[in-house]
């Protein structure tokens, strides 16, 4: 059974930004295209179509308060580009951000529905092509079963059979969609490429997973940091990414490795800050920035699927 709607409608015009380098396409919906499977990998396509790291798809333009100036409520859809839905991207939110407040300078804040879930944004502010914005991605869940995961794939000891046997020390951390972050302590397992091109597409999608899960191999720097390695389900290794940070900096905070306030993730595209409570509440903000707008050609939407 799928577990999401019919696929929306989307117009031939889209918006491309990136979270150090993470980077989205945005379209409205529209009747230019079916953003099926098929459709949306296309796009995605970086030698065949725009290319990007995933969709947001807006869903029915913007609703304002009269009692709130500067404050809207949007409805989103996030897609990946193997062409499936996930439930979101603390980038692309903030991609889809960077591209609110470029057409309406004045906003302050907005209230997001996406993935069945509300997460409120702020708008700190732009200088040239760079927004500044912060997304509350809500209270994280650690364990098994906030991210689907057969909880006999855990041993005793929390760890989970690598690929070739090894034991993995994994925390499963939920932000609105599924993480599995790999601790990475001492010189034995540092986190690095060769480790992540091998565990990452192991973990991603392990049977025991329901639905698949984000991978990263992570190890805490000092002074509050900790840097990170991204394996994302349905795209890859990626530079950056907003809900992995999230869930690095939660593993480290719910496992005692940092205190709760704000910790710096350091990924190989740059540096994001994730506060994190005792409570597990999370805020993720740092920069977005506008790279182009464009429109799919006609020639292009011709050799699309067309509408079921």
């Amino acid at each position: 059974m799928n577990r999401w709607p019919p696929r929306p409608r989307l117009g031939s015009r889209f918006y491309k930004a990136h979270g150090l380098g993470n980077d989205y396409l945005v379209f409205e919906e529209g009747s230019g295209w079916d953003a099926s499977d098929a459709n949306v990998a296309r796009v995605c396509d970086r030698f065949r179509g725009p290319g990007g790291d995933g969709i947001v798809a807006l869903l029915g333009g913007a609703r304002t308060d009269p009692t709130e100036p500067g404050r809207i409520e949007v409805r989103l859809r996030m897609f990946n580009p193997d062409g499936g839905e996930f439930e979101r991207s603390g980038n692309g939110l903030r991609v889809l951000g960077s591209y609110l407040a470029r057409r309406d300078p004045s906003l302050r804040a907005a209230r997001i529905s996406v993935g069945g879930d509300q997460v409120e944004m702020t708008f700190h502010g732009r200088r040239g092509p760079v927004h500044d914005i912060s997304v509350a991605m809500g209270r994280a869940r650690t364990g098994a079963g906030a991210v689907g995961l057969d909880p006999a794939a855990l041993r005793s000891d929390g760890t989970m059979e690598g690929p070739d046997g090894d034991p993995l020390a994994v925390v499963p951390v939920s932000v609105g969609n599924p993480h599995l972050v790999v601790l990475c302590e001492g010189e034995d397992e540092p986190p690095t490429e060769q480790r992540l091109a091998r565990i990452g597409p192991w973990l991603v999608a392990h049977p025991a997973l329901r639905h698949g899960a984000n991978v990263q191999l992570a190890a805490v720097s000092g002074g509050g940091r900790c840097r990170a390695l991204i394996w994302e389900r349905g795209v890859g290794r990626t530079s950056a990414s907003g809900t992995s940070s999230c869930a690095v900096a939660v593993a480290m905070v719910s496992t005692g490795r940092l205190a709760p306030g704000g910790v710096a993730v350091e990924m190989p595209g740059g540096t994001l800050r994730v506060d994190v409570d005792a409570s597990l509440d999370v805020r993720l903000r740092g920069p977005v920035e506008e790279v182009f707008d464009g429109e799919l050609s006609e020639a292009l939407l011709a050799t699309f699927e067309p509408a079921p």
